[in-house]
This record gives structure tokens, C-alpha cells and sequence, in this order.
């Protein structure tokens, strides 16, 4: 029977606990990690936009932008209610039962609460913080013109403010495998080192 989590906070009951990860990992993940998929819900309609994210350590909070207008924003303002998940994969780990299928993987998923930002010298520091962690060599005014009332005006500068997180890894060498059947043949695990 499945376990209830209603009325649990959203980090309750990790399935493998031994994979979780501290804050301090959760938080050089987030400095790192490349792309993030934002969750918001609707009228119970779920709906998740990939996007490159900047985290704000000293306020505690991811930034991000969208378009002006859209789907994100509108979702946002009706229900500031969010989640982040950002992940690195690594190589496939074959198994030779089916339950024990896996992969290595590093992962951090965010709850929080989305805002717009709107005044325009929080949201040219928050763009400059995801400008510099994607293109750490390029400064504002050198390589690239700083950012105008007017590019201000086309985007939406969102904050997130962190409420839980978590964070998990699995970067075994091999998934587990089962006494219960023939060994699977060291040249699959060969394979799936070399080509995934």
C-alpha cells in the first residue's frame, strides 16, 4: 500500500535515505547545475518550463526569467506556489533483474514560493547573477552592454524563495544485482560505462 503523504512537508519519507545529500552539497549543486525545471500548477493542471537559473545564496532564493507575458508568469502570479528540480546524469547501470535497472544521477529539487520581481535594481542584480554564473568571463559595460530599462521591460525576473529542499546522489559504479538469477555478463557493464 502506498504510503500517504498528505499533510507531510514535501521533503517527508525519502525512499532511499542513505542517497541524501546535506545543505551544503544541495547548495554547491545549485552553483553549478545547468538547467532547472520550474513546476507550477494551475486549477490542478501541472505544468513545468525548462530554464537556467542562478541561486542567490545570500538570500537564500533562486532567480530566473521568462517572457514578459506567458504561461509561467500567469501561473505564478495566480499561484506563487513552486518547485525546482535541477539534475546531472552520469552513466547507465544495467542489472540482471528488472527492479534494479538504474543510473547515476545527482539531484536537487526546491519548494518554495515564486515571486515577480519588480523593482528594477533587484532584477538587473538578479539577471547579473545569472549572467555571471553561465559566462563568468564577460562583464557588464566590457563585453556586453548593461542592461536597459527598456530589456528590463521585456522580461519577467522571477525569485523563489527556498522553503525545503533536497538533494540525492547515486554515482555507484554498478546497480545492484540479484543472487536469484545468472550473473549478467561483465561485458554489458563494459558497454554502458563506454557509451552512456
Amino acid at each position: 500500500m502506498p504510503r500517504e503523504y498528505i499533510g507531510q512537508n514535501p521533503t517527508a519519507f525519502q525512499r532511499r535515505p542513505h542517497l541524501t545529500k546535506d545543505d551544503a552539497w544541495i547548495r554547491e549543486f545549485l552553483k553549478t547545475a545547468k538547467v532547472g525545471h520550474i513546476a507550477t500548477s494551475v486549477d490542478g493542471q501541472p505544468f513545468i518550463n525548462p530554464t537556467t537559473f542562478w541561486f542567490d545564496e545570500e538570500n537564500h532564493q533562486i532567480a530566473f526569467h521568462s517572457n514578459i507575458s506567458g504561461r509561467i508568469r500567469s501561473n505564478i502570479e495566480y499561484n506563487p506556489k513552486v518547485t525546482l528540480e535541477a539534475s546531472e546524469l552520469g552513466k547507465m547501470l544495467p542489472s540482471n533483474v528488472a527492479l534494479e535497472f538504474s543510473l547515476q544521477f545527482r539531484s536537487v529539487v526546491v519548494f518554495g514560493t515564486a515571486r515577480v520581481v519588480t523593482e528594477p535594481a533587484e532584477a538587473r542584480r538578479l539577471l547579473y547573477g545569472l549572467i555571471g554564473k553561465y559566462f563568468p568571463t564577460l562583464q557588464a559595460g566590457e563585453e556586453y552592454r548593461e542592461i536597459t530599462d527598456k530589456e528590463l521591460r521585456a522580461t519577467s525576473v522571477y525569485a523563489i524563495k527556498i522553503g525545503e529542499w533536497s538533494g540525492k546522489e547515486n554515482w555507484a559504479d554498478v546497480a545492484d544485482q540479484s543472487d536469484e538469477w545468472k550473473p549478467l555478463d561483465g561485458k554489458w557493464f563494459e558497454y554502458y560505462r563506454n557509451n552512456t
